[in-house]
This record gives structure tokens, C-alpha cells and sequence, in this order.
């Protein structure tokens, strides 16, 4: 498997986990209470596979590369674009994560935020996934040599193997929520 499979297979997981998001966001809607253990395993995953695992190898091993060899129209849209989604999905987490914390506190009014920040975050990594697996991995495949996208994906097995418990554990929070929400 080459690293663009590998983060497109990442992309997949993410995807159900996106779904099962919606369905958490829902049962509040529906007059649930609002399980905090779910949540908190949402953005577990959420922080630990979406971002530091997958996030960390498209900016660390491919973005930066396709900035550095490709030049000015990579940079456009992996700096104006691409990290842009990240950071903002990054936003869309914590301020969920902070709206966990004032429905605790009693505010529950935050179930607002819970599910504006949640549902938020759903919409926003849709369409960040429809264009990375569309357009920008197909556009590094394209521009970048040969020799380059081999080193990435070497380093792409390598750290897949060096965090492989990470991933593990991880899709197993995936799996235990998948079967929950019934997804």
C-alpha cells in the first residue's frame, strides 16, 4: 500500500466517524441525554487518529513536499487551504470540548454548542475529504517525481509501524461506537 491508500483508507475511518457524530448530535436533538463517555471517545479519536495520525503525515510528509517541489500553486492551496480545514477542525473540536465542560458545569444551554461545534466539524471534513482524495492526492501523484513520492511513502510505512498501537487503539473506539450508532 502506498501512503496516498493508506491516508485515503484513513479518510474512510474518519468518514464513519463523522456519521456516528451526527447520530450523537441527533439523540440530543430527539431529547437524549447528552453521554459524555461517547463524546469524550469522539474526540479522542478525533485528536489522536484524524489529526495526530493522519493530519501529521499529510503535513509533515506530503504537503510540505508538494510546497517544496511543486512551488507557488501547491503552496496556495495546501497553506491557504488545506492547513487552513485542519486548523479549523482543530477549533471545531476544542470549542466542542470546552461545550462538554459547561453542560457539566450546568450551562445547558451548551447543548447548543455541542452540536453546533460537532456538526460543524462533520460538514467541514466532508468536504475537506472530497478534496484531498479528488483533487490534491491526485495532483501530488501527478507533479511530484517519482523518487519523492516513494520517500513518502517509505516514511509513511515506516510511521504507520512505528505507531501502529496508536491506530489500533484508536480504530478499536471506532468500532465499539460504530456498533452503537449502528453504523
Amino acid at each position: 500500500m502506498d501512503a496516498i491508500e493508506i491516508m485515503m483508507e484513513e479518510h474512510k475511518n474518519i468518514k464513519v466517524m463523522l456519521k456516528i457524530v451526527r447520530k450523537a448530535c441527533f439523540s440530543i436533538l430527539e431529547g437524549e441525554e447528552v453521554n459524555y463517555d461517547d463524546f469524550n471517545k469522539i474526540i479522542s479519536f478525533i485528536r489522536n487518529y484524524a489529526d495526530s495520525h493522519h493530519h501529521k503525515k499529510e503535513e509533515i510528509m506530503l504537503f510540505n513536499r508538494m510546497v517544496d517541489e511543486i512551488g507557488e500553486t501547491a503552496e496556495k492551496v495546501v497553506k491557504y487551504g488545506m492547513l487552513v480545514e485542519h486548523d479549523l477542525g482543530r477549533l471545531y473540536v476544542s470549542s466542542l470540548s470546552e461545550a462538554l465542560e459547561e453542560l457539566k458545569k450546568g450551562n445547558n444551554e451548551a447543548k447548543l454548542d455541542i452540536i453546533a461545534n460537532a456538526i460543524s466539524y462533520t460538514n467541514l471534513l466532508e468536504r475537506h475529504i472530497h478534496k484531498e482524495d479528488n483533487v490534491i492526492y491526485k495532483f501530488a501523484q501527478r507533479e511530484l517525481k517519482e523518487e519523492t513520492m516513494n520517500l513518502i511513502n517509505y516514511e509513511c510505512v515506516e510511521f504507520e509501524n512505528k505507531f501502529n498501537d496508536i491506530k489500533d487503539e484508536n480504530l478499536s473506539i471506532l468500532e465499539e461506537l460504530k456498533r452503537k450508532y449502528c453504523i
